[in-house]
């Protein structure tokens, strides 16, 4: 049997919230961390079996949905096989030694950037520089000696490049989740686990009239939660949309079935994943 440990793609740099979402899910296993720059390298490697496992975000309880991973998770072919749920602590980070007043330019995410306005409205001399990454801005600070200069990150980021907190948790709204999920490349495998109770689909509408109302009349009817419904324009078809659907159930048949009734209302439709309903990490 083998020991190797499992390895996990995340977008960023070591230290990046994606690590923490990748420690909290896998906690009793032995991981490896492969980080890629982009979500889009994220995906590639997964598919091309260079690591076991991918995780990305998929959306925050205040920026919303990164609307271009879920076509990247549809047009990759990966599978949902789990999720979880991290309290997203935010840090200005900076070399040690560096106070607030030191503090001329930050570079962070623009997601993070958002997620901490309201801080930095109360410096509007700190110039805001959007990046590709939270860890990867600490790293760069580190790596170069960066005076004046801070990065939002997490504080396992400021722990691995030898960093200083400047200030702490300075997201605006404490109430700060972001969703991840888990990906494998299951190569076409059917679902087998009918004990799970939570799916994602995607889905586009067949041209009739009143489609939509008709699938969630009938998802309704199966006793099917629909805990999140997310739409996305098609390029080149004015005016439709593409469905991206997270279901909860209790009962895995009376789900099959609710997906076999909504077919003739849908195009496309298309199991993202199905699995157990992600726990919050506060890590």
């Amino acid at each position: 049997m083998s020991t190797a440990p499992k390895r996990i793609a995340i977008q960023g740099g070591y230290g990046a919230f994606h690590e923490i979402a990748a420690n909290a899910y896998f906690k009793n296993e032995s991981i490896e961390i492969v980080p890629r720059n982009t979500f889009k390298d994220l995906f590639a490697a997964l598919q091309k079996g260079k690591v076991d496992y991918g995780i990305t975000a998929i959306e925050n309880s205040l920026a919303g949905s990164i609307l271009p991973n879920y076509t990247l998770l549809r047009d990759s072919k990966m599978k949902v096989i789990g999720e979880i749920y991290l309290r997203i602590k935010q840090n200005l980070v900076a070399l040690p030694g560096q106070k607030l007043i030191d503090i001329k330019e930050v570079y962070s995410h623009p997601m993070a950037i958002l997620q901490c306005q309201q801080f930095f409205d109360d410096y509007p001399d700190i110039k805001l520089i959007d990046s590709l990454d939270t860890a990867l801005s600490a790293k760069k600070i580190a790596d170069e000696q960066l005076t004046g200069i801070a990065a939002i990150a997490s504080t396992l980021a400021a722990r691995n490049y030898n960093l200083e907190i400047v200030a702490a948790s300075i997201e605006t709204n404490k109430e700060n989740y972001t969703r991840f999920l888990i990906l494998e490349d299951k190569n076409g495998e059917p679902f087998t686990d009918h004990n799970v109770n939570k799916s994602s689909v995607s889905f586009a509408l067949a041209h009739k009239i009143g489609s939509l109302s008709k699938i969630l009349s009938t998802f309704s009817f199966y006793d099917i939660n629909l805990s999140k419904i997310q739409s996305m324009p098609i390029i080149g078809h004015d005016w439709e949309y593409q469905f991206y659907i997270d279901l909860e159930f209790d009962n895995y048949p009376m789900y099959r079935q609710s997906l076999k009734a909504v077919e003739p209302f849908t195009s496309n439709i298309c199991v993202l994943g199905e699995y157990y309903k992600g726990e919050v990490s506060f890590d």
